[in-house]
């Protein structure tokens, strides 16, 4: 009895020995690495970085009609020559923890130098002394202290080739890159800045040639900053910069008159800065959002070809998720914020329709790659039985002419 359940036990393995070897043949990839780990282990499966890092719905149900052009973000960004990546960074979105994984985070084959006390990296491309990155933590305020859209795009060409002739300057790729965050945390972060003494005042906010006269853009405070506000205080400034900060970095404001709020009824101004926003966030190659950190990894990666070498981390725990409001405070930064509340929905459902869009394709490829290797495997197999059936057939002639003999 002891012998036969030995005899099981033993047939059982063979048997389990023999389907992994076969799973070897017909799907060697990756993703069925991935398929094989999760079988054996159903805590790994339930550990997917994407899904468990924020609160996504697992079926997600997107809201706007997006093109597959739209969608679909790979850009041939060519290190070695001429393209630029361009990093526009508004205040409190994490665009600093971004910032410093483009400069120390990214595999490359000649990585950016980095020195110890210093706050800016060199990002040469391989073999020139060029950067190919126009960032905080590379090139510097270059173009003004968190320039925005309108800035960005009219200075970042004369300041990248100023030293060059006209005739000489190369025809460029600029790939420009964002990352937003929920207005409400983005508010309040910026309270407890400012709160802690932060003013930004360096900003040029350069628009149509200059910058805005104290008439058309007048300071909160009067001192020297504006440490020690209250949130009430903060929200009561008519013209604070805060409010509705990402629509208007991201938007053309020369559509608007720059700062001049008399040139067009405050509506109708609204209106074509926040569809100049939309727009502009769309045509990007690529934008972020720091409540989906691993998913924004993800995204860049799949648009520029370039792997990150340590996963981001997703932080829950921020200067503004201590700040305890109520209901009605809550409603009154919403509504100081509405066209970034607008943006951002519409930022987010564009930002998970292309993740998930992404990773269809993704596991479309690697189906088609094991459908690739199943035929190759079966065309092997079916060559092998051929050979076979030849030998055999060489081995019964060969013996009936020694018979005949």
């Amino acid at each position: 009895m002891e012998d036969r359940s030995h005899r099981v036990l033993l047939a059982l393995v063979m048997l389990f020995l023999f389907a992994v070897i076969v799973l070897q043949y017909v799907c060697p990839g990756t993703e069925c690495q991935l398929l094989r780990l999760r079988a054996l282990s159903p805590a790994a499966a339930a550990a997917d970085p994407y899904r468990a890092e924020d609160e996504t719905p697992a079926r997600f149900v997107p809201r706007f009609n997006f093109s597959a052009g739209d969608l679909l973000r790979r850009v041939d960004f060519n290190i070695k020559g001429d393209d630029l990546i361009v990093f526009l960074h508004i205040q409190k979105t994490g665009g600093t923890t971004f910032g410093r994984h483009l400069v120390r985070n990214i595999q490359l084959e000649q990585p950016c130098e980095c020195r110890a006390g210093q706050k800016k990296c060199t990002c040469h491309r391989p073999g020139k002394r060029e950067t190919w990155l126009f960032s905080r933590f590379s090139t510097g305020w270059s173009c003004g202290l968190h320039a925005d859209w309108t800035e960005l795009t009219n200075c970042v060409p004369s300041v990248v080739d100023s030293k060059k002739e006209v005739r000489l300057r190369p025809s460029r790729n600029f790939y420009y890159i964002t990352i937003l965050r929920d207005p409400v945390s983005r508010y309040l972060s910026e309270w407890r800045h400012v709160q802690r003494g932060a003013t930004w005042k360096a900003s040029l906010h350069v628009c149509d040639g200059r910058s805005p006269t104290t008439e058309e853009l007048p300071s909160c405070y009067t001192g020297d900053d504006w440490s020690g506000c209250s949130l009430q205080e903060f929200m009561d400034c008519p013209y604070n910069l805060a409010n509705n900060r990402q629509v208007r970095m991201l938007s053309d404001l020369s559509l608007v008159g720059c700062y001049n709020l008399s040139v067009m009824p405050e509506e109708q101004r609204n209106k074509v800065l926040l569809d100049s926003a939309k727009e502009n966030l769309k045509r990007m190659a690529f934008f972020g959002l720091t409540e989906f950190q691993r998913k924004t990894q993800y995204l860049f990666e799949k648009t520029f070809n370039m792997n990150f070498i340590s996963p981001f981390t997703q932080y829950n725990s921020t200067r503004a998720s201590s700040v305890e409001i109520d209901g009605q405070t809550q409603q009154r930064i919403e509504a100081l914020n509405f066209l970034d509340m607008e943006l951002y929905d519409y930022a987010k459902d564009l930002f998970l329709q292309r993740y998930q869009y992404m990773r269809q394709k993704e596991h479309q490829e690697a189906r088609r790659k094991r459908q690739e290797q199943r035929k190759i495997l079966r065309a092997k197999q079916a060559h092998l039985k051929e050979q076979g059936e030849n030998s055999s057939s060489t081995d019964y002639i060969g013996n009936v002419e020694r018979w005949r003999r």
